[in-house]
């Protein structure tokens, strides 16, 4: 491979990781064809894009960023493939549903949520990460209950109070 098709490479990696939102860098070594197939399949289908990439060539990329993911440096050793995806934990919520059946992909570390992750054992928090949207809507749901709680003792204290009125006017008569 010469010069110029690495820097091609190491500028399409350097757009993608700027293009996509997370990314787990996972190991698929040594997978059959058929699981590989339907892994490649499943990425496509939830939107995330798996490239396998030479480790030096994806470390080049990453050093662009001034050290934001140099804690990754190490992760890079043996055969590495790159899931990018705009959604936080759909890609471990696919790698978890495929480890059912069979022992790989595994995780090596991942960039979700600008938050480094590293390890497989990360891979059930990364599973359960929720968005930055999901937690908004949270939040504002939180907020709503104590209003929503005011509103209906208002509502039923006014049928209560108007039921006393009644009573005791019906009394002075």
């Amino acid at each position: 491979m010469t010069r110029e098709e690495k820097n091609k490479i190491i500028d399409e990696l350097y757009e993608q990781i700027q293009q996509y939102s997370h990314f787990y860098i996972t190991d698929i070594a040594n997978m059959n064809a058929s699981d590989t197939s339907i892994l490649r399949r499943k990425c496509f289908e939830k939107n995330i894009k798996l490239v396998t990439v030479k480790n030096t060539l994806f470390r080049k990329a990453l050093e662009r960023f001034d050290g934001k993911y140099s804690p990754l440096f190490d992760t890079l050793k043996g055969g590495s493939s790159i899931m990018f995806s705009n959604s936080n934990s759909e890609p471990a919520k696919l790698i978890k549903e495929l480890r059912k059946k069979q022992e790989k992909p595994l995780l090596k570390a991942a960039f979700v949520e600008e938050s480094i992750y590293i390890g497989d054992n990360q891979l059930d928090t990364l599973a359960s990460i929720k968005s930055k949207e999901e937690l908004i809507g949270d939040i504002i749901l939180m907020l709503q209950s104590p209003i929503r709680n005011v509103i209906s003792s208002l509502e039923s204290g006014k049928h209560i109070l108007a039921g006393v009125v009644k009573t005791l006017s019906d009394k002075n008569n």
